[in-house]
């Protein structure tokens, strides 16, 4: 649950960020004195900070990836292992009919691995060190296709486009609603710029209307494990998929990744009743049951 909360807060905390530097900086009532206050204007001053933070996180998101968890890129195999890491990474890509990703391998106790990048043929798949060690080839061959499948979907940039279509969305019902909130209290009285109802009406809508769109986007993030699985399948064959994941249901403790980068692990916590709608992964007994049902 502690995960899932730091989550939330993190995606909540750039709208609310958001309305405390447009706020400091005048840019809603600069916006209003020139005319900009209309739909229109609204709606592409939403859409600049919405689509603009979700597009410049994906720009950063391999730099920031390495990071924040240490990850070494193979640049040279030094060993067997990394030689095989590198030639089956090459071997899902070339299946999948994507660009060479970087390989990384970084210091982690548990079993994870992610993949990020801005585009299919400019990202990065990164394994831990308890991946290596606990699981055989066949299963590490697995989750690197089931992460090459992340990469050949799109997936990292369709979630961008999600959170930032939403995060538009946010921005632009906060504001209507606290404009007309700040109409009420004022008595429908005319005058220039908004009062302190609007401010605090905005940056409270927004906290609301955030976690909404947190659940959506965890639909999603959701709908696009299952995805990935069945890439994994295809890849390195449904049985090794499935050994895979009933390894990772060894997987006990926190996990080490931090959590701008949690969604983008091959598994994610447990949680029950409305934890649910904020997970970013599926149980992993569905996902097992899922690639047991395909024909």
């Amino acid at each position: 649950m502690r995960r899932i909360a730091l989550f939330l807060l993190t995606n909540i905390a750039v709208l609310f960020l958001l309305s405390i530097v447009c706020h400091l900086f005048g840019i809603d009532q600069w916006a209003a004195m020139r005319g900009y206050g209309g739909m229109t204007g609204l709606l592409v001053y939403a859409a600049v900070f919405g689509m603009g933070g979700a597009f410049i996180s994906l720009a950063m998101s391999k730099w920031m990836a390495k990071m924040s968890t240490g990850a070494r890129v193979i640049e040279q195999p030094t060993n067997e292992g990394e030689r095989w890491l590198m030639d089956t990474v090459r071997r899902h890509a070339q299946n999948a009919g994507i660009g060479m990703p970087e390989v990384a391998i970084y210091d982690a106790p548990e079993m994870n691995a992610f993949a990020t990048g801005m585009t299919k043929n400019s990202s990065m798949v990164a394994v831990s060190t308890g991946l290596l060690q606990q699981m055989d080839r066949e299963q590490v061959a697995a989750v690197l296709g089931h992460e090459i499948g992340h990469v050949a979907n799109g997936d990292m940039v369709t979630l961008t486009l999600i959170q930032g279509v939403l995060n538009t969305l946010v921005i632009l019902a906060a504001r209507i609603v606290g404009r007309l909130l700040d109409s009420w209290l004022s008595g429908g009285r005319d005058r220039q710029g908004y009062g302190i109802g609007y401010f605090v009406s905005v940056m409270v809508l927004q906290l609301v209307f955030g976690l909404f769109a947190s659940m959506i986007v965890m639909a999603f993030s959701r709908w696009r494990e299952f995805r990935a699985d069945a890439a994994g399948a295809k890849l390195a064959g449904r049985g090794s998929m499935i050994s895979a994941l009933q390894r990772l249901q060894l997987n006990h403790g926190e996990s080490t990744l931090p959590k701008a980068m949690a969604a983008f692990g091959i598994s994610g916590p447990l949680a029950n009743g409305l934890q649910r709608l904020f997970m970013s992964h599926p149980p992993l007994d569905e996902r097992i049951a899922a690639l047991q049902k395909q024909v």
